[in-house]
């Protein structure tokens, strides 16, 4: 049950990190409150007491469990209760299971779920600092079995200089986003963003990273020593190795030739009949071998592509360790849609599509942080044929999430300003076919996709992938853009997408304790090579540039700006004037409160005539100046003339003509357009006008109508 209460405390960058077990969640094989300033994260840890049956592999789950109430926020559901999580508390999840799985024994099966509870957020101190932080103690004070502790922490490059978990104003202007966490020793995980940040200046903010987690470890190597619980036997799931090696040694050449192609459907043919042939020779001396037959496949296999790419420098494809796969690029496919672009490496090819709507179709978010929505939008899709499976389609998984939202970090820092090109734009890359490095694929295609569309990118972007192949003597080797076997087989699966000038994101998968400083310079060099080569010889002969008008089939954008004070006047009582604007021109309308204004419409015309005539609804009349305008009402005292949607002002009868007007339709009748000089606005607010200033004097006495009276005609002044 509960342990006695006892309190940690570290200086984490100047905030204070607190650590307090023992007072809640007594159940839980680990459990510890993290308080980082006034960020509060409840983490738990839970392990099954046994395995279940069946299973293979580590069934790990890592749920960040974001509750609005943390931020002082109510869902807006209609039932008020938060939902399916959301898509940046998917992010945070998957950040925080990689630096964590990779460290659990190889032979572990029982369950073992990991819940970060956000209680409350300090804008200063994120929460994914914190239930990093508290993922990594509750495992390391519980007896799960877990070769911890690691830490994590945020990175900002403010002003050129990295600075370690950067406070709420220092991330609005910080041009990277960076989330490293590592051991004692090594680096186990890199994620980020950034504003294409040079190679050399991403390496250093990682390596100023790691020293601060060295110093975390030792801190929580303390918590441990005090209070750490011993860790529980678990029956092993190593397979038997006197049966593994005479299998092995029974298949071992035709499993090298059925893995010695670049076609991933050949390779999948030519394994079938091992599996059957393994079943026939050994079920008698091993019952059992059917059940374990893909786990045994899946280490035999290792074994072989492992040797290869680490003794023999040989690839399955024939490739030499820095050769990418043959490439192609190709725009403007698909009819109709807005921009599209087909990106082919190998055996994967991604096909992403552009569409450009109005600034009002942002997505809306409901989140503990302060964006409540996003105009550019990401979306990756990866169907069963992608693979050559046959299954029905789901909703995306968290794969997915992740995968599109990398995607959608890599084109961000170079897309146009909202002012520049104030359209919302969502971008969806089908997976059409898959045989490694889909997520990088989908960069490229996404990259084809803007430029095709007419978005103006102030640069293309293009993403590759780095593996890694170790061994227990320390040896390593890196190689360019893995396929599907290399990256199942191998160690690392480091993705860097960015610019000639430098890195907009990177994603770090690891199956090993971590990197070491070598292994991530080297993977920097090669994957920045990678990119330039996809950018000239690929991408910009597919298209040199984005197009100069966005397509036919697009909505047509104006922005424009008016006076906050004249919103009111445009929207009108209950919406009647925007909603006429809208049903006289087919416009659509979104206004901001900082009277930012965004027309669109089919095609441009029906724009300008919206914003002319919200153009004219904000008009203000400079006093003196002459304005055209239409006579739409006729009194005895005048007539009332329009010179813009809403401004009508009166023209007394006095100031019609240079000389005596008796009846006001003597000189205009309703309908006529004229022109009239602007006098005042009266202490009502109401406009004066004058016909007569507006014309010159000699034109108006020999076109001044010829009255029939027995009165002489008064001179005109």
């Amino acid at each position: 049950m509960f342990e006695k209460f006892r309190s940690f405390e570290y200086d984490l960058a100047g905030k204070k990190l607190v650590i307090e077990t023992g007072k809640m969640a007594g159940l839980a094989n680990g459990a510890c409150l993290v308080r980082l300033g006034d960020t509060s994260v409840l983490a738990t840890a839970t392990a099954s007491a046994k395995p279940r049956d069946g299973i293979d592999f580590l069934p790990l789950s890592v749920d960040f469990d974001a509750r609005l109430y943390a931020a002082g926020k109510i869902p807006g559901s209609f039932n008020k209760r938060e939902g399916r999580p959301t898509e940046k508390s998917i992010l945070s999840s998957r950040v925080i299971d990689r630096p964590i799985r990779p460290l659990f024994p190889k032979d572990l099966r029982n369950d073992v779920a990991l819940n970060l509870l956000i209680l409350s957020v300090d804008p200063d101190c994120e929460p994914e600092v914190a239930a990093m932080l508290g993922a990594s103690i509750a495992l390391s004070i519980s007896d799960i079995p877990w070769n911890g502790p690691i830490a994590g922490l945020h990175v900002g490059l403010v002003d050129g200089k990295a600075v370690i978990n950067p406070d709420y104003e220092q991330r609005k202007v910080s041009d990277l986003e960076l989330t490293v966490a590592g051991s004692s020793e090594k680096v186990v995980m890199i994620e980020a963003g950034a504003k294409e940040v040079p190679d050399d200046v991403m390496y250093d903010a990682i390596m100023m990273a790691h020293e601060e987690i060295k110093k975390l470890c030792a801190f929580i190597k303390g918590i441990v020593a005090e209070i750490g619980k011993p860790k529980f036997d678990y029956p092993s799931c190593e397979l038997d190795h006197d049966m593994f090696d005479k299998v092995f040694s029974f298949c071992e050449k035709d499993l090298m030739f059925a893995l010695d192609t670049d076609d991933k459907t050949v390779r999948d043919a030519r394994v079938e009949p091992i599996k059957d042939a393994i079943i026939e020779k050994f079920s008698e001396e091993y019952p059992d071998i059917a059940s374990i037959m893909e786990e045994l496949m899946y280490k035999m296999q290792k074994k072989i592509v492992r040797r290869w790419l680490l003794v023999d420098k040989k690839r399955v494809d024939g490739r030499r360790m820095d050769e990418i796969r043959p490439l192609d690029a190709q725009v403007s496919l698909i009819p109709r849609v807005h921009g599209c672009g087909m990106f082919t490496r190998g055996q994967t090819q991604v096909l992403t599509v552009c569409t450009l709507g109005s600034i009002s179709e942002a997505q809306l978010l409901d989140d503990i942080d302060d964006q409540t929505e996003k105009r550019y939008i990401h979306h990756y899709n990866m169907p069963g044929f992608s693979t050559g499976e046959a299954k029905a389609a789901r909703t995306p998984g968290r794969r997915e999430i992740g995968h599109g939202a990398l995607a959608e970090r890599s084109l961000v820092p170079v897309l146009p300003s909202v002012e520049e090109f104030p359209y919302t734009i969502r971008l969806v890359s089908e997976v059409i076919s898959s045989n490694g490095s889909t997520s990088q694929a989908s960069v490229c295609g996404s990259t084809l996709a803007l430029m095709d569309a007419g978005v103006p990118i102030t640069a293309p972007v293009a993403g590759i992938s780095c593996g890694l192949i170790t061994e227990e003597d320390g040896s390593w080797s890196t190689m360019i853009d893995i396929q599907g076997l290399e990256d199942f087989y191998g160690d690392m699966d480091f993705k860097v997408a960015g610019t000639h000038k430098g890195i907009t994101s990177i994603q770090m998968d690891l199956k090993i304790d971590g990197l070491t400083p070598e292994i991530i310079k080297e993977a920097f060099a090669v994957t920045h090579k990678g990119r330039d080569y996809i950018i000239d010889e690929y991408i910009l002969k597919a298209i040199p540039g984005p197009r100069d008008e966005v397509s036919e089939f697009a909505p047509k954008m104006i922005s424009m700006k008016i006076h906050p004070d004249k919103i009111r006047e445009v929207i009108g009582t209950g919406g009647k004037v925007i909603q006429k604007i809208v049903a006289d021109t087919g416009a659509k309308i979104d206004i901001e409160d900082d009277g930012s204004v965004f027309i669109s419409a089919v095609n441009r015309d029906s724009a300008l005539a919206a914003k002319k005539i919200i153009d004219g609804i904000c008009f203000e009349p400079e006093v003196g100046a002459i304005y055209e305008g239409k006579v739409t009402r006729i009194l005895p005292i005048g007539a009332f003339v329009e010179i813009a949607p809403g401004k009508e002002g009166l023209v007394h009868i006095s100031k019609l003509e240079h000389y005596r007007v008796e009846k006001v339709e003597d000189v205009v009748k309703e309908g006529d357009v004229i022109k009239v000089k602007f006098l005042r606005v009266d202490e009502k607010g109401r406009y004066d006008f004058s016909k007569k200033d507006a014309y010159p004097k000699e034109s108006t006495v020999e076109s001044a109508p010829v009255e029939r009276t027995s009165r002489p005609l008064r001179k005109p002044e």
